[in-house]
């Protein structure tokens, strides 16, 4: 399963640079906005001006924690929260919940 998991991955797959403490990596993964009730609206004004508050999917089988990076598309985003998908003993994938770095606190 976890061929295939690859296979699909470099096939439909994204390119994104994961910057990690021990550098940057080039991988394939998906990215894609998370779809939500709360999200309808991509962005609203604030006193500090126009703020995106959508939050962004990575599948992928890179290990990324929170406060971790990756870049795609020329947009920044920071790991809020994330776990890997295992089957058994064999880890498949991480999941994680990403948001665009300019809002992120840090």
């Amino acid at each position: 399963m976890k061929r295939m998991i690859e296979e699909v991955l470099c096939r439909y797959g994204q390119e994104v640079t994961v910057h990690l403490a021990g550098g940057d990596a080039a991988v394939r993964a998906f990215l894609q906005p998370v779809t939500g009730r709360q999200e309808q609206v991509p962005s609203e004004m604030t006193g500090l001006g126009a703020v995106d508050g959508r939050l962004w999917l990575y599948l992928g089988q890179t290990a990324v924690e929170p406060g971790d990076r990756m870049t795609w598309d020329g947009v920044t985003y920071r790991v809020r929260s994330s776990r890997p998908w295992s089957v058994g003993e064999t880890q498949l994938y991480w999941w994680a919940a990403l948001e665009r770095a300019k809002e992120a606190a840090t």
